[in-house]
């Protein structure tokens, strides 16, 4: 059998350790051997020795434009180094391991690799190793698992991998978004109804929880479900017990639960949005899925993945750079869009750093109300956010007093006077300015505080996190 694993050995064979080599790999000393390689065979890996620096990142994306998923890791004398290595080194074999211990390190990263393939996942990256590992220990079980990660960033992918690598595996598979369909409907959607049992229901209709009687139902975005809702919810998951609606006949279902969010559903609990109950119940294994600017490793092998189809388009070097700098609001399905965008428009050739900057551009127009930057570092990015942020402070602060001397009633009933709210306004803080600005606002729409946000220009939990910190009713 050919051997997909290279070594890129010392020179010196005092450098090697005493590591036969030639039983993990094939050996070779120079860079050109390693590159002729990497075109004739498929590189799982490559191990580059300690003492070798010829092989920079150039280097490392060439070999990779034959095969994104190849990882390089670099020999250290022992796991006590902690010299920082470049973005293109995947990670690090201590030399102290001898020769078992190598490797049977080398035998991991072949195995977490062969996971990320089985589980349909495209990278390299530490971090979705992490994530095929839990896979594989809790997808035997039956184990309610939250997945919790930001939109686009392949949490259905994830629930799906689990249910095929399950004991449910044979049996259906259901999913559903909750924060697409109205909750009226979605109690619908998910127990069944009667004939009868609202406007339209002409005809008796099983639910979600039904179909996948057997099998696995996956909620997405279950943070967005009402705490009515979450209520029928908790009770089916502890019993396997719902009503249809309509129905006083109850009936049970076998299912596993995989759900997911991409809110802090913590934050929700705090707000009374989301009972902490359930949160318990279908979070047995909270599983987090990173967004693609904290593993940046995968944006090639992906786009690799994206064009295997069209083997036509490739890219510059300038112009990977520039894509490994971009933040990536909208993480794989974002990757995605882009590389669709290249197959329509420029179908073949290669795809350099001017398609990239009006890529971002774009992006930027169309969503400035995202982190994003173009061509601007994770660093800088920040700066400026930060930056933009103490202004936006500022001005929202003079707005606030503002609107306070413009509207704050005399204590008459009456309008006061400019002269005399000024003065008011100068003896208060901005968060007694704040605390009277919303309790003025929850007066005017009679209570309602959905009324009263909009007035105010803030978001419904905005507005529950200021009430709880002002301890307004």
């Amino acid at each position: 059998m050919i051997s997909r694993t290279a070594i890129l050995a010392d020179r010196d064979a005092r450098g090697r350790g005493g590591v036969d080599w030639q039983q993990l790999g094939t050996v070779v000393e120079e860079v050109s051997e390693l590159y002729q390689l990497a075109k004739e065979r498929t590189l799982d890996l490559i191990i580059v020795g300690q003492h070798r620096t010829d092989l920079k990142a150039p280097v490392a994306t060439r070999i990779r434009r034959y095969n994104g998923l190849t990882e390089i890791w670099k020999v250290v004398a022992s796991d006590l180094e902690v010299t920082p290595e470049p973005d293109y080194i995947d990670g690090l074999i201590p030399l102290d391991l001898g020769h078992k211990g190598i490797s049977l390190k080398v035998a991991h990263i072949l195995r977490t690799k062969e996971l990320l393939s089985q589980y349909r996942f495209v990278g390299r990256s530490q971090k979705m190793k992490a994530v095929a590992e839990t896979i594989e220990r809790i997808a035997p079980t039956d184990v309610a698992v939250l997945i919790v990660g930001p939109s686009g960033s392949g949490k259905e992918l994830v629930a799906r991998a689990i249910h095929r690598h399950s004991g449910r595996a044979d049996r259906p598979y259901v999913a559903i978004n909750c924060g697409a369909i109205a909750e009226g409907i979605l109690e619908s959607e998910l127990f069944g109804h009667e004939k009868g049992a609202f406007t339209g229901s002409v005809a008796k209709r099983d639910g979600l929880f039904h179909k996948a009687d057997g099998g696995t139902i996956f909620l997405d975005e279950i943070g967005e479900t009402r705490p009515e809702m979450q209520v029928k919810l908790l009770r089916v998951l502890e019993d396997g017990t719902y009503y249809p609606v309509g129905s006083s006949v109850p009936k049970t279902t076998d299912v596993r639960l995989i759900s997911a969010t991409n809110r802090d559903l913590t934050e929700a609990i705090e707000e009374r949005q989301f009972r902490e109950d359930l949160y318990f119940r279908i979070g047995v294994v909270k599983l987090i899925l990173p967004p693609l600017l904290e593993r940046k490793e995968d944006i090639q092998p992906l786009l690799h993945h994206f064009w295997a189809r069209d083997s036509k388009l490739s890219y510059t070097d300038s112009a990977l750079e520039l894509l490994t700098r971009y933040d990536w609001p909208g993480n794989v399905r974002q990757l995605k869009n882009f590389a669709d965008r290249m197959t329509a428009l420029k179908k073949e050739g290669l795809v350099d750093e001017n398609d990239i900057r009006r890529f971002i551009e774009e992006q930027h127009v169309t969503a400035s109300n995202l982190p994003v930057s173009t061509g601007k570092t994770v660093e800088e990015a920040g700066q400026e956010l930060i930056y933009r942020a103490i202004i936006s402070l500022g001005n929202e602060v003079r707005l606030l007093r503002d609107l306070i001397t413009a509207h704050l009633p005399a204590e008459s009933g009456e309008m006061a006077h400019p002269e005399e709210s000024l003065r008011v306004v100068r003896g208060m803080t901005v968060e007694q300015m704040e605390a009277k600005l919303v309790e003025q606002a929850l007066a005017e729409s009679g209570g309602n505080r959905k009324e009263a946000a909009r007035k105010l220009g803030i978001g419904e939990r905005t507005l529950y996190r200021k009430l709880k910190k002002y301890s307004l009713s």
